[in-house]
């Protein structure tokens, strides 16, 4: 089955326009995509080429343009509907509908710069604090955490912690591991800043024996690849999780955006139970939450 085309076509680098794309292909996980882009398109010659281009491939298309300039998007509009090709128009609408909340009138400037803002350098700091702290590196460091999640080595605390300060939270992860204490530090922040993970033992074992095999067997003697002993070794990490009191959540099959949104909803949740609140980083607007763009 040869794979559909989506082109891409926008006054700027097309990335916005390439990535609701990939998020919109994912849905159609039978069938294969090919994403071409046709970037700069900011005056009519330039466009017309690419739409000649659109036109000369034999492959099924669908055209999604981010174009701030009203009459280069209404000449891939016409285009596309004589040419009976579906288009997605992903920057005109969005604007008419803020020039109808706001009264104004949009510039049209295409290639405006989206702007540095405080919500970059917060995520960007979380990002670079959850790498440091990477598998309780720094546990002097836990009591600046938003979130510590706590969890078997392989459970997904790494990716979850980078996600979560991809999203602004200041996060921590301390693997949990049979016959070694956890840090002192851990009992002493606040309980309602910690999650727990686990996943299935056979999943684990299966991540785990893949790890093993890539660093050239080393793990097989001592039960990190071993189905009992990661039975043993969960029942251990379990009890040391109720100790701190923290919810389990289950990673097992989840995908990393609904893992991390279970944590923040958890963690958010414990913490107005104690009268405390979780830090909100700049962009992120929770229900119930006021919002101001200011």
């Amino acid at each position: 089955m040869s794979a559909l085309e989506i082109h891409v076509i926008a006054d700027s680098t097309g990335e916005t326009a390439a990535r609701i794309a990939r998020a919109a292909v994912t849905q159609f996980p039978t069938r294969e995509f090919t994403i071409i882009r046709h970037r700069k398109m900011n005056t009519t010659t330039a466009l017309i080429q690419a739409l000649e281009a659109v036109r000369d491939s034999e492959a099924p298309i669908a055209v999604f343009f981010t174009l701030v300039n009203e009459e280069l998007a209404d000449l891939v509009k016409n285009f596309c509907r004589d040419e009976q090709i579906p288009f997605a128009d992903l920057m005109t609408d969005a604007m008419h509908a803020l020039e109808q909340i706001s009264g104004l009138e949009s510039d049209q400037v295409p290639m405006r710069p989206l702007g540095v803002e405080a919500e970059y350098f917060v995520r960007m700091s979380a990002i670079d604090f959850a790498v440091r702290n990477d598998d309780g590196a720094m546990p002097g460091a836990l009591h600046e955490a938003d979130i510590c999640l706590v969890g078997p080595s392989r459970s997904g605390k790494t990716p979850l912690s980078i996600y979560l300060g991809y999203l602004g939270y200041k996060a921590v992860n301390v693997p949990l591991v049979p016959g070694i204490a956890p840090p002192e530090e851990l009992f002493a922040i606040d309980q309602w800043r910690i999650v727990g993970l686990t996943m299935d033992a056979e999943r684990l074992l299966r991540i785990r024996g893949e790890r093993v095999r890539g660093m050239g067997g080393f793990g097989t003697k001592d039960g990190y690849a071993d189905l009992v002993k990661i039975y043993d070794e969960l029942d251990e990490v379990a009890r040391i999780q109720r100790r701190l009191k923290a919810p389990i959540i289950d990673t097992t099959g989840v995908a990393l955006e609904e893992a991390a949104a279970r944590i923040i909803d958890i963690v958010d949740e414990r913490a107005k139970n104690v009268g405390a609140r979780l830090r909100r980083p700049p962009g992120v607007v929770r229900p119930g939450d006021a919002w101001s763009p200011r």
